[in-house]
């Protein structure tokens, strides 16, 4: 697919959108900021902090964004920690492996495709009897913690940072109204976001003005979209914005 002048939806927070953005005008492209999620650090970091202060327990960390890694090692930071060197790491993700590495830490673990089965069939026999720490948004699935703890995991699954909704510009919204080509969605809750919006704004979700196309990173985020009832015209296997706008490219 030609991008040149395709009217392209970004529902990422607005601080994640700008490389995205600047990469669809390298193509031709016309991207709309609509972003209907919001990353927030937590106020209170008393049970993350204490829960840092024991990360020596700990037999694994996995990070599944890289808000998560932001939240943590601000924290380890302030609370001047360093991490143990026999703790292993597991990522999600190209751009959480990059996050890691400016970090200087490499990543022991990274699963072919973001889901919970593979995070946890993938770890296999060496997550069995071990003790996982799991950071992650407020609003996010449990779905990894209970495929941890069917693999004989004991996981600790705490809150890192918020996710809250976001509003729009009303030049977005009438932007939307007046028909896009392609939404993109780059997280499970960018997709509960969107929907959120429609229904605040009175548009049916099942039928949007010129029928755009559904472009999104990830088995977990397409599975949020077709929970919704949408189609997935548009999978990016690599979980980056580059692989995104490669894959909307070749479709």
């Amino acid at each position: 697919m030609n991008l040149k002048n395709k009217r392209i939806l970004i529902t990422r927070p607005k601080e994640r959108a700008k490389e995205f953005a600047e990469l669809l005008t390298a193509e031709g492209a016309q991207p709309i900021f609509f972003p209907v999620i919001q990353i927030s650090p937590l106020n209170d970091t008393s049970h993350i902090d204490n829960t840092l202060c024991n990360i020596a327990n700990y037999d694994w960390l996995i990070f599944t964004s890289v808000h998560a890694v932001e939240a943590i090692f601000a924290r380890l930071h302030a609370l001047e920690i360093v991490i143990p060197n026999q703790l292993h790491i597991a990522v999600v993700g190209t751009q959480t492996e990059v996050s890691l590495a400016k970090h200087g830490i490499k990543a022991d673990f990274i699963p072919t495709e973001y889901s919970a089965e593979s995070i946890a069939d993938g770890l296999g026999k060496d997550i069995s009897s071990k003790r996982v720490l799991l950071p992650q948004s407020n609003l996010s699935h449990d779905t990894l913690t209970k495929n941890l703890h069917s693999a004989g995991a004991t996981v600790d699954d705490v809150i890192a940072y918020h996710t809250f909704r976001a509003k729009p510009e009303p030049e977005a919204i009438h932007s939307l109204r007046s028909g896009v080509d392609i939404i993109t969605f780059a997280s499970p809750s960018s997709v509960s976001g969107f929907v959120d919006v429609l229904t605040e704004n009175n548009l049916d979700i099942h039928n949007l003005p010129n029928n755009p196309l559904i472009a999104c990173i990830g088995q977990v985020t397409a599975s949020a979209v077709k929970d919704v009832g949408l189609q997935v015209h548009i999978e990016a296997k690599e979980h980056t914005i580059k692989g995104l706008i490669e894959t909307m490219k070749k479709a």
